[in-house]
């Protein structure tokens, strides 16, 4: 047959036109998300190059003071500077080395632990009863006044970074790991128990997958966090890393070099953004795409 009917009231259409319309539209909605995409990133670079524009021009014509505010040019004379000849600790990659060496360990740590912990306590009321007010106690004081702690106890090497970050990690993973935890689905947990799964079995088959989602979405939070940490503990005392470029350029003044060490700190801090957003595509294949 050439036609298909779908019912007795409706007209006939033929099999060849349904496919070539169904193309069409297709490629219609296709060029429309790439016109889309191609705006927005249009409108980014047109907010980049008048936001970087008005600042230059600003403080050419001294809108601004450049000695407090720099402005883009010396901020870029000031990286090049960095890469060319190095910093007054060494050689700029060595810094971003130090910090993102620093960080990872931070974050890899504190993750580990807020997700153990997370999944222990919200599967056991006793322990949730007897820790949640002790973590609460925790949570409410400062994390960064814990470095000049930290840097008392642990010295400036890297030991005292490292437990700045993981304090900064181990809540925010903890948090969503304890909460995904308890929001895992009770009907699936039921037929599980039903079927006569044991508790290991119940937390590795249904919690943690069902609270993986939760978990996966603190980790792009965290890893600020992490970096936040690292950088924090470098300011407060550190033989090098990109902390101790600030604090060096702030002594001096230099406010070119506050903005330049800024900048590097967002150009790592986008990449591992970029690599966890891969690691997350993985993971949860399963998961419809977002509209």
């Amino acid at each position: 047959m050439n036609a298909i009917t779908n019912s007795p009231g409706t007209a006939a259409l033929p099999a060849s036109l349904s496919d070539a319309a169904l193309a069409r539209e297709s490629e219609i909605a296709k060029a429309a998300i790439r016109r889309r995409s191609n705006m927005i990133i249009g409108l980014r670079l047109l907010v980049l190059v008048v936001g970087l524009g008005g600042w230059e021009l600003a403080a050419r014509y001294k809108v601004i003071d450049p000695f407090f505010y720099s402005m883009p040019s010396m901020i870029w004379a000031q990286i090049v500077e960095w890469v060319q000849e190095g910093t007054s600790q060494g050689p700029l990659w060595q810094q971003v080395l130090v910090t993102l060496e620093e960080t990872v360990i931070g974050f890899l740590i504190g993750s580990i632990a807020g997700v153990i912990c997370g999944i222990l306590l919200g599967r056991n009321k006793l322990l949730s009863d007897v820790f949640s007010l002790y973590i609460q106690i925790a949570n409410s004081i400062p994390r960064v006044v814990l470095g000049s702690v930290f840097v008392i106890a642990l010295g400036l090497g890297m030991a005292s970074k490292v437990a700045l970050a993981v304090v900064m990690v181990f809540f925010v993973v903890f948090g969503n790991a304890f909460q995904g935890v308890r929001e895992a689905d009770k009907y699936m947990i039921a037929n599980a128990q039903i079927l006569g799964a044991s508790p290991r079995q119940l937390t590795m088959a249904v919690v943690i997958p069902s609270a993986m989602s939760w978990i996966l979405a603190s980790l792009h939070v965290s890893f600020g966090f992490a970096l936040v940490g690292a950088v924090v503990g470098e300011f407060l005392g550190a033989k090098e890393g990109i902390g101790l470029l600030i604090a060096t350029a702030q002594g001096a003044f230099n406010a070119s070099g506050v903005f330049a060490a800024m900048i590097v700190l967002a150009v790592v801090a986008l990449a591992a953004d970029f690599l966890l957003s891969r690691v997350e595509k993985r993971l949860l294949k399963w998961r419809p795409a977002a509209f």
